[in-house]
């Protein structure tokens, strides 16, 4: 070990030894082959002179070139620094990255950015269905969250008004409250089955409308925007970096998500028994609510008693009131 340490440093040094005799020997052959060269560019630049001397048109034309190229290179500068301001700008906000939702190579180059930096790491997604997130074997995430250390998820309560108002305001008319409510389903199976393979995974189901797709990666938030009408795979994405700069906005993406995280009137799903589980503001089990109706596994989207909101179970049985 010792002696290949040895042979690694004297390499390592001899490589920079023999640089700068190579630096030193090019500066030199420069110093000496200069007087030559400016001999050669002068008698080559009085022999052309002599013959353009006095063409008029050979000086319109090259001071028309000049223009031009004077006009393009300052209105470069001048696009350069401002996109160097906008840049300053961006990083002071801890954004590293903006990509569009569209495109093959695209899609591509986000799910590797996202395997990097989320495999092993502690992942936090705010999503409304999940299903193209994480369920689809070609979703961003369906690598990361299998083999992520700890994953806590939210997603949309498929019976709630804010499921139904973001199923409806979509245009397309295979997306309905009940096509909405099956992909949930399907979330959450497919969550189950990593929490029985001993994965540490959380879920919770919030009944307002979708505001943000956010899925946190160790020290990168990734952003998208649920506008009213439009699917949000066609939003741009947005990436912000954990940075001690106080002006970056990861810490309050990162606030936003806890803070909804830790809301006592969204119920934690226990992945395991199936229940709606209710915690105060100390993390204390208040209590837990038996799913109405059919479970999970195996519902069909054309069942009517489908239409019937998990938000039920929060009224329990008698209906028992819960103040946290």
């Amino acid at each position: 070990m010792i002696q290949k340490r040895f042979w690694d440093d004297f390499i390592r040094g001899s490589s920079y030894l023999l640089s700068h005799i190579v630096i030193v020997s090019f500066s030199a052959a420069l110093a000496l082959s200069l007087p030559m060269a400016i001999r050669f560019v002068a008698k080559e630049f009085l022999l052309y002179w002599s013959r353009i001397g006095n063409d008029k048109i050979f000086f319109l034309s090259v001071e028309i070139i000049l223009t031009v190229c004077f006009i393009f290179i300052f209105a470069h500068i001048r696009k350069t620094w401002k996109d160097r301001k906008l840049s300053n700008m961006a990083r002071a906000a801890g954004m590293v990255f903006v990509t569009p939702a569209r495109g093959f190579f695209a899609k591509r180059k986000i799910r590797k950015l996202k395997e990097s930096q989320g495999i092993a790491r502690d992942v936090m997604v705010i999503s409304s269905t999940g299903f193209r997130t994480f369920v689809d074997p070609n979703g961003e995430l369906h690598q990361v969250i299998q083999n992520c250390r700890e994953a806590r998820i939210m997603l949309l309560d498929p019976g709630s008004e804010g499921a139904i108002l973001r199923a409806k305001g979509i245009p397309d008319p295979e997306v309905t409250p009940e096509t909405f409510g099956e992909q949930i389903r399907r979330s959450i199976d497919f969550l189950k089955t990593l929490k029985g393979g001993q994965k540490n995974v959380r879920l919770k189901l919030y009944p307002d409308p979708p505001f943000l797709k956010m899925t946190i990666l160790g020290d990168f938030i990734w952003l998208q925007h649920y506008q009213p009408g439009l699917d949000v795979q066609r939003m741009p994405r947005y990436v912000f970096r954990h940075d001690p700069n106080i002006g970056s906005l990861y810490f309050p993406f990162y606030q936003y998500f806890f803070g909804k995280w830790n809301n006592p009137t969204i119920p934690e799903y226990d992945l395991e028994t199936d229940e709606l589980v209710y915690r105060d503001t100390a993390g204390n089990v208040v209590r837990r609510g038996k799913m109405v109706g059919p479970k999970t596994e195996g519902v069909s989207s054309t069942d009517s008693t489908n239409h019937r909101s998990l938000r039920n179970v929060r009224e329990g049985e008698g209906n028992e009131t819960f103040s946290p």
